[in-house]
């Protein structure tokens, strides 16, 4: 009985801190943000706006704030993304540049 009492806790543990974006498409992701986000975070930064990703000062600091931060930028700029496509984004943006694992 405690092995299976471990088993599900463990599930259950994943589900839980596993990245908001597990099943979303990096691919997808990277091409919304190529046409969308890098011309406005060039502007601000300079370059080719990656800096706004790597910063000492940045904003995001997790897999969650990730999410909530390309929503932000969807619902501001109007750009009208559906979950799935903030989800894509994010996912691209922690592959390239964050590599946040929970």
């Amino acid at each position: 009985m405690k092995p299976i009492l471990l088993a599900c806790l463990l599930m259950l543990s994943n589900l839980t801190f596993a990245e908001p974006y597990t099943g979303a498409d990096a691919t997808a992701g990277k091409a919304l943000a190529s046409k969308n986000c890098i011309s406005c975070h060039a502007q601000s930064f300079g370059g080719d706006g990656s800096e706004i990703y790597m910063r000492k000062d940045r904003k995001v600091k997790t897999s969650k704030g990730l999410v909530a931060q390309v929503r932000n930028c969807n619902t501001n700029l109007g750009l009208k993304w559906f979950e799935d496509e903030e989800l894509n984004v994010a996912k691209y943006l922690n592959q390239t540049y964050y590599k946040f694992t929970e």
